[in-house]
């Protein structure tokens, strides 16, 4: 093992309040939050739900298993690309984030069953998918079509827990639709770009290493915008008080594809995680604007 290896692999912290802190940042405190605003979205427009702090504490519970056991099991192609990450960087043991991400998976199942309803079965409909995107046998993640699937049904899954209704309202069967595909067709390929050869090097055969750079910042520029201009026909036809989150959304599909096919995304690693940039700001604009339209 390389020095540099060593000195990855020695774990500087071992507060254990510091060792929380350090899993929910590998957790990706941004992922987390727009993984709550989909759920406040689903409960917004819906007319809310009498638990819905505990409900949604519950699914965030099973969120942050999905996302830190992905950080325990992408240590290798995130050190590769130079990820900050408290585990690529050393800051965090696998074996510590391991053993919070089982526990905040048994915590998500054991509240899932107290609530009882949808809510019993969609956690661990969750929690199985993440284990099936991460870890074997499935490793979904090192293709671009199972990460495209995975993230997807998660996001719907997301809104209907949050819904909690036998059958979704017009508005939110539009929104969760588009927004979902959002997640599947636009974030899971702009989050490739930057992550190229560390996925080369791990053995994923995603479509920025199959088909090369270019494909994928033209399927995810074509993607942005044909969902921008669906979920603006969408609203105005069936539902229209998406109009403002239809209206950010088809901005930040412009600013994808502007960001995906110029030069600004071209370079270091920072400046190729441009279009998932703004991929992400605008998931939190449409959501923000969504929940604010349902409550005023």
């Amino acid at each position: 093992m390389s020095t540099v290896s060593a000195a990855i692999d020695r774990v500087a912290v071992t507060s254990p309040l510091s060792v929380l802190r350090l899993c929910c940042a590998e957790a990706r405190p941004c992922v987390l939050v727009i993984f709550l605003l989909r759920f406040l979205t689903g409960a917004a427009m819906s007319g809310g739900r009498p638990d819905l702090v505990t409900a949604a504490l519950v699914w965030e519970a099973a969120v942050f298993f999905v996302y830190l056991y992905n950080g325990v099991t992408d240590v290798h192609e995130d050190r590769f690309n130079g990820s900050g990450r408290p585990i690529a960087s050393g800051l965090l043991s696998r074996g510590a984030a391991a053993w919070i991400a089982v526990s905040a998976a048994v915590s998500a199942l054991v509240g899932g069953l107290l609530l009882g309803g949808p809510m019993a079965a969609a956690v661990p409909v969750l929690i199985l998918l993440g284990l099936a995107y991460s870890g074997p046998p499935c490793y979904l993640k090192r293709r671009s079509g199972g990460a495209m699937v995975t993230v997807t049904v998660a996001g719907l899954l997301t809104y209907y827990m949050g819904e909690a209704a036998a059958v979704p309202t017009p508005k939110l069967l539009v929104l969760a639709l588009v927004m979902s595909l959002w997640m599947g067709l636009v974030g899971a390929t702009t989050k490739d770009l930057p992550d190229a050869a560390g996925d080369a090097a791990a053995g994923r055969q995603t479509i920025a290493v199959t088909r090369g750079d270019r494909r994928v910042r033209w399927l995810a520029s074509v993607s942005a915008v044909a969902l921008g201009v669906v979920f603006l026909v969408a609203a105005v036809v069936v539902a229209p008080e998406l109009i403002w989150p239809a209206v950010i959304m088809l901005a930040g599909a412009a600013a994808v594809a502007v960001l995906a096919l110029g030069d600004l995304s071209q370079g270091d690693r920072s400046r190729r995680r441009r279009p998932y940039r703004a991929f992400m700001i605008t998931q939190y604009g449409v959501h923000l604007m969504a929940i604010f339209v349902s409550v005023v």
